[in-house]
């Protein structure tokens, strides 16, 4: 198998995740719950975890970061915790059902939205940002890199117009964390809401929130945390203000071996491969006849993400094919995107997207470049 669906989860993961996640099974308790070894040593384990994700982010301290599922559960909660009735916020068409869904909820308790368009250029800017800002405006929620074509936002010039203004600035790393640099404090970021399974190589059920210090965030669940039982409220300061019971300590012991491989081999060497075979896809493909792909690949700074049509073919027909003819695993569809696609005006057809790791080699783009010349020539 030539496996190209790296944007929805990363099936090869680094030497030593698998083996974490086993030895966490066999040997980890319950972390913060006992004093014994099995929980200290799961304790331990997830706050070096912490130290790791803050590290990487240039978060406010480990402490500040709480585990969740995945960026979906971050998203909400940060979401719901921080927006009110009352507050306008800004969005774009580029976002995953993971931030408009919850939006969409949000309207109807009374939050305004103003949803961005792409300009002619398939890209948004900060400029575009700044003027939807009103004296009502609470929040700006945006993705880093789009799921769908793997156009990248400045979040640089972004959270400094947030910060200007006086707004929170929540930002949806699905398909940025491990591959594109995060700088928190650099950008601005109030709420970073990341997922493991992605570009960060970590086990599928990880993920969570990193939030800036003195931040209000309602708890999006409540329940136990080890400490302070016999309140009434969950315990008000991080992370146990958003980790109400059990952490996935199994899962998050695979997470930990992934970021140290990260920190090891380092994410500038990462995506400096990543790029390469990106481009390479990209300049392979767009000029076969009847291809067309979607997305700004001018950018230095972008998700290695490849999305195209072959005519008016169906993307679901042509991802078949690419399975069960040449072997190449692909997703195609909606990708969980509805604004995107009408604004590529590919509702109906989708996009078969090409997603790649560090993992993938040359050889497999020159395969798929070849699938693909083959499939426009019939």
């Amino acid at each position: 198998m030539i496996y190209f669906d790296n944007a929805a989860t990363t099936l090869k993961k680094p030497d030593g995740v698998a083996q974490a996640v086993s030895d966490a099974i066999m040997n980890l308790g319950n972390a913060g719950r006992g004093a014994y070894d099995a929980s200290l040593h799961s304790m331990r384990m997830a706050y070096e975890t912490r130290e790791l994700l803050n590290e990487l982010f240039n978060g406010e301290g480990p402490e500040q970061i709480a585990f969740m599922s995945n960026a979906t559960e971050a998203l909400n909660t940060a979401i719901n915790g921080m927006i009110q009735p009352g507050n306008h916020v800004v969005t774009t068409v580029m976002e995953h059902n993971s931030v408009l869904r919850p939006l969409y909820l949000k309207e109807q308790t009374g939050v305004a939205l103003t949803v961005l368009p792409l300009d002619e250029n398939g890209l948004i800017s900060s400029e575009a940002f700044e003027e939807a800002i009103r004296p009502d405006t609470e929040a700006v929620v945006c993705t880093h890199a789009s799921n769908v074509t793997g156009t990248a936002l400045n979040l640089y010039r972004i959270g400094e117009a947030c910060k200007r203004h006086g707004l929170h600035f929540i930002v949806d790393a699905s398909q940025s964390a491990g591959i594109l640099p995060i700088d928190m404090q650099a950008m601005n970021i109030d709420a970073l809401c990341f997922t493991g399974h992605k570009g960060l190589f970590g086990p599928q059920g990880t993920g969570g929130i990193c939030l800036r210090k003195g931040i209000t965030i309602r708890p999006l669940k409540v329940g136990g945390s080890g400490i302070h039982s016999f309140d009434k409220e969950q315990p008000q300061f991080m992370p146990e203000l958003l980790e109400a019971g059990t952490i996935n300590a199994h899962g998050i012991a695979g997470l930990n071996a992934s970021l140290k491989y990260l920190k090891k081999e380092g994410l500038e060497k990462l995506y400096t491969k990543e790029a390469l075979l990106t481009k390479t896809f990209y300049e392979g493909v767009r000029r076969i006849e009847g291809v067309r792909v979607y997305g700004n690949f001018d950018q230095e700074k972008r998700a290695p993400v490849v999305s195209l049509n072959i005519r008016d073919e169906d993307a679901g027909k042509v991802s078949e094919i690419l399975w069960e003819d040449y072997g190449i695993a692909t997703r195609a569809g909606a990708h969980c995107a509805p604004l995107m696609h009408e604004a590529l005006e590919t509702t109906e057809q989708g996009v078969v997207r090409f997603s790649f790791s560090s993992f993938n080699t040359i050889e497999e783009i020159k395969q798929g470049i070849e699938a693909i010349r083959e499939l426009a020539s019939e």
